[in-house]
């Protein structure tokens, strides 16, 4: 038997330590802690809930609607958590807005990648559902990122992104002393000739569990690196934060327009100012 503190079902989620007062519907999931800082400045206002462990908690306004963002840590692990124990205090939307790695040579240094879907190389998700069911994001968070980022006048690229559980050999870098794992040196190749867009550590475990629980989800993140064209710079940033932050404020306009139409889902047919 479990300890009340131990209790995964509690009021206070264990590792988050929020419970269903300390959150929107809505939760942006940045990796980096201090990435929060970042993301909250675009904000109306804003109050920190919660921070223990990797995971700090904020909540306010933008633009009029309720939001929130949680921190998740590096990798696949910690994200499921915080999907987890978000989805047992009622949020239905999660964002994941990081950074990546790009693997096309069009894409630049400080653009966008808007996942439409996620290649699972890690094995979080392999925990929950048979490795070849789809990591897909939800066509109304996708819809929302898009927007804001035509609104924000910031170029942007939409596709697959691969999630790797590893930044070094899982993503076909050398390891320490130069150690290559195997199949690292054509594993950026491979997925470059299959229109992967960027690679990252997180996008794949949150799509699917949002999947599997029924709740929305997608990703936006910048380009800090040009794996193909050796480009590197930590630049632009803010940009995902501001478009995931607007996106929300667009998602909850497409929530009221569904509900006066009647429509269970948002399509072409619907239209927001």
């Amino acid at each position: 038997m479990t300890s009340d503190s131990e209790d995964p079902n509690a009021d206070v989620q264990y590792h988050l330590e929020v419970s269903a007062d300390d959150v929107a519907d809505t939760v942006l999931l940045p990796g980096n802690p201090e990435r929060l800082e970042k993301i909250v400045a675009f904000w109306d206002d804003h109050e920190i809930r919660a921070h223990h462990r990797e995971y700090r908690t904020a909540t306010g306004s933008y633009e009029g609607a309720p939001i929130s963002v949680t921190s998740t840590g590096i990798g696949s692990p910690s994200a499921a958590i915080a999907v987890e124990e978000l989805a047992r205090v009622g949020v239905d939307t999660f964002i994941r807005v990081g950074s990546c790695g790009a693997i096309q040579p069009e894409m630049d240094v400080g653009d966008l990648v808007i996942t439409s879907g996620a290649v699972r190389q890690e094995g979080t998700s392999d925990e929950y559902v048979r490795e070849d069911y789809p990591a897909a994001a939800d066509h109304e968070v996708v819809a929302a990122l898009v927007a804001a980022a035509e609104r924000l006048g910031y170029d942007y690229h939409t596709g697959v992104t691969m999630s790797a559980d590893s930044f070094y050999a899982g993503q076909g870098r050398p390891g320490f002393d130069g150690f290559e794992a195997a199949g690292a040196d054509g594993l950026v190749d491979e997925l470059k000739e299959a229109n992967v867009k960027n690679i990252e550590m997180e996008a794949s475990a949150i799509l699917t569990l949002a999947n599997l629980y029924g709740l929305r989800a997608g990703a936006v993140c910048t380009v800090y690196a040009n794996r193909e064209t050796g480009e590197f710079r930590t630049e632009g940033e803010s940009r995902a934060a501001e478009t995931a932050s607007l996106a929300t404020h667009l998602l909850a306009k497409m929530d009221e327009v569904k509900r006066e139409a009647g429509a269970d889902r948002w399509h072409a047919g619907l239209s927001i100012e």
